[in-house]
């Protein structure tokens, strides 16, 4: 009796450690790591105010990164799962077969990104880049800008020291005194425009050809088992941006939303505002129509890759980027 009691006992242990491991399994589900950069973007309210986390009951392991390269590499590497990444570093890793989907357009870039040269380096355009030292995170947009600025000027690359630097290391480069030029976003941008003249924007560049924008992309088989979240991050990031282009006037230096932006950015909260005027934030709307996720944002990769093969950044270019793209989760969210 004694024997069967024990086994009885054993049985039930061992359901009740079945059970139980299957509750961890579920719970350990229930967690992304997102791979965010310092883009001055309404979002940051978001990930401070632990709203996302509430609503769907995730853990999410906020991990700041210095470049879109980096974002690609981690998610390549599987330990992340939604980050955050310009159009050239995401045309690059789809153009890699990387298994991805650009599920929102964080911003249109605009005038968000400059080449700025350093006062006194004699650069009065980018016909005088010949012989300097130009610093930008490579795959970058800023990087994919400063190239394609070089060949609309008829400057040839190889002539121009172009250093791959991450933004803190472009900063303190600056300070120092060790290059001539930077094409950055904020909140570097701003730090060095004060000894610097800004010779080409992105805004300029992409009215030339060469259009930019930063996206959220999602590795496509976890999006499309976690379908719930992504849905619901979504429907959070088109909250606080029609959030903030209601109130863009309340966003001062002193509001928590600035505070908050610039705490997640690493950036001075007196540059904040003018910053983010400078991107163009899409609407959930616009977002699924033809400029952006219905199609736009396909054609973009598309040239972004053909200009990136060319100048042997990659080595093929797909036939249909339309497949990296998706407004499912987008078109989902507004319906809810």
């Amino acid at each position: 009796m004694r024997r069967v009691s024990k086994l009885l006992g054993n049985a039930t242990l061992a359901a009740a450690a079945f059970v139980m491991a299957g509750s961890a399994l579920a719970q350990a589900k229930k967690e992304v790591t997102f791979a965010h950069q310092d883009m001055l973007v309404p979002f940051r309210t978001v990930m401070e105010s632990g709203e996302l986390e509430k609503a769907t009951g995730y853990k999410i392991n906020w991990r700041m990164f210095g470049g879109g390269g980096d974002v690609i590499k981690a998610m390549a590497s599987g330990d992340v799962q939604i980050g955050e990444a310009g159009s050239s570093p995401i045309t690059a890793a789809a153009s890699q077969g990387q298994d991805i989907k650009l599920v929102w357009i964080i911003d249109d870039i605009a005038d968000a990104e400059a080449l700025i040269a350093r006062a006194g380096s004699g650069i009065n355009s980018v016909k005088d880049l010949k012989g300097k030292k130009v610093a930008t995170p490579f795959v970058s947009t800023a990087h994919y800008q400063l190239l394609a600025a070089m060949k609309l000027d008829g400057v040839d690359p190889k002539g121009v020291n172009v250093l791959n630097m991450r933004p803190p290391e472009i900063a303190a480069a600056w300070e120092r005194g060790d290059i001539d030029a930077a094409f950055i976003w904020d909140p570097v941008l701003s730090k060095i425009k004060g000894n610097g003249k800004s010779i080409a924007s992105s805004g300029s560049i992409g009215a030339r050809g060469f259009p930019t924008f930063d996206g959220l992309i999602v590795n496509a088989k976890w999006a499309s088992e976690n379908e719930a979240f992504v849905v619901a991050l979504i429907k959070a990031l088109a909250k606080a941006d029609a959030e903030y282009k209601a109130n863009k006037a309340k966003w001062t230096v002193d509001s928590a939303q600035v505070k908050a932006v610039a705490k997640w950015t690493k950036a001075d909260a007196k540059d904040v505002p003018a910053a983010m005027a400078l991107y163009k934030f899409p609407t959930i709307e616009e977002q699924i129509g033809k400029t952006w996720l219905g199609g736009g944002a396909a054609k973009a990769m598309t040239d972004t890759a053909a200009f990136l093969k060319e100048q042997g950044r990659i080595q093929e270019v797909k036939p249909n980027y339309g497949a990296f793209v998706t407004d499912v989760y987008a078109k989902k969210a507004m319906a809810k």
